[in-house]
């Protein structure tokens, strides 16, 4: 399926395709204030519906081919989080983006570098795009120090899905 990493690794983690047994694994990420506070999701959903509506998301991406997130496994077995590369649209431009979100108990152990890095690998080796994006809060520094890292630079900043973000930009 195009875009998607799974059935792939990176030196410590293991990509494939997030299935409905996840959603356990997830719901920690939705209940964490610091996790999601850079994102747009309703005040007054539960952490149940925010995960459940996550879920969906990916498995429509996965059904319309437009990318998707890739739960990450470390040598443990345990889920640390997610990265993929997401059909976006910004700015009435079609982009591939390089997304990724960690558990917070896996946070500070470098696993979002190499996940991302590992994507932006994944997308040059099979041609995927010319470029490749990270769209992230302006605030929103681990993540920034993720995108730099990766090869990324700071490109513009725009309103996406009615938050403020900026557009991190790297070739491949």
């Amino acid at each position: 399926m195009k875009y998607l990493l799974e059935n792939t690794h990176s030196k410590r983690l293991s990509f494939r395709r997030i299935e409905e047994k996840d959603f356990d694994d997830w719901l920690p990420f939705f209940s964490n204030e610091e996790a999601i506070k850079y994102y747009p999701f309703p005040k007054s959903a539960s952490n149940e519906q925010l995960c459940r509506e996550w879920l969906d998301r990916q498995f429509k991406r996965y059904k319309e081919e437009s990318g998707g997130f890739n739960a990450l496994i470390n040598e443990e077995g345990s889920m640390v989080g997610h990265c993929g590369l997401l059909v976006q649209e910004v700015d009435v431009i079609s982009e591939l983006e390089i997304g990724y979100a960690l558990l917070p108990e896996f946070w500070g152990m470098g696993y979002a570098i190499e996940a991302a890095k590992h994507c932006k690998s994944e997308a040059q080796k099979n041609k995927w795009a010319k470029t490749l994006i990270s769209i992230i809060h302006p605030k929103n520094i681990p993540s920034i120090r993720v995108a730099q890292k990766n090869g990324m630079a700071f490109e513009k900043y725009t309103t996406f899905k009615t938050i403020p973000v900026g557009i991190w930009r790297t070739d491949i």
